[in-house]
Order: structure tokens, then sequence, then C-alpha cells
């Protein structure tokens, strides 16, 4: 399980495949200086539900257990920036399956 650190106060665990994307869809927003809501579940957390405000000022670090990066589906980190763009912010969103073509 990789860690996500913001502001040096507030750290939430996701697996390495999930932070990877979570990271490209991130910082895509930080680095054209874009403003966001980002929010998660961790049920076993108190409180399970956190928010945060994104910014470029802010600092976040992301800690992967593994050396090696994972591979990332684009399809994904589409998605999930295009809910970065939204009115609600990022989320974790399940990671789409491609379809597979009828024959």
């Amino acid at each position: 399980m990789g860690t996500l650190e913001y502001n040096s106060k507030l750290s939430a665990t996701f697996d390495d495949r999930t932070l990877a994307h979570l990271q490209v869809a991130i910082w895509s927003k930080l680095r054209r200086g874009e403003h966001f809501a980002f929010t998660w579940v961790d049920e076993e957390a108190t409180p399970p539900r956190t928010s945060v405000w994104c910014s470029p000022t802010i600092p976040m670090t992301f800690q992967f257990d593994r050396a090696e990066p994972a591979e990332l589906n684009p399809r994904w980190v589409e998605v999930l920036t295009k809910a970065a763009n939204s009115a609600g912010g990022l989320r974790l969103i399940p990671e789409p399956v491609e379809a597979t073509p009828a024959r």
C-alpha cells in the first residue's frame, strides 16, 4: 500500500496502482496551476470520509511500496481528471474495464 501525504499533516493509504493513477491526475491539474477538491473514503478510518483542497502551494507526497512504477491505464487517468474538473472534485472512481469487441 502506498501513502499520499497532504500538507505534512494528513495521510491516506491506497494500493500502489491506484495511487499511481491519482498521482498523474493530481499532478496534471497542479502543473497547470489549477485548484480542486479531492475526496476519498476509508471505511477503516475515523472519520471514514475525507476531503481536502488541492492547490499548487500545498505540499503533497506520494510514497509507493514497490520500487517499479505501476503500468498506467490512460482511460482511468482520463476519468479521474474529468472528475477533478467537475464541481464535486476528484474522487476515487473504479478503474474502467475496457469493453471486449463483439465478434
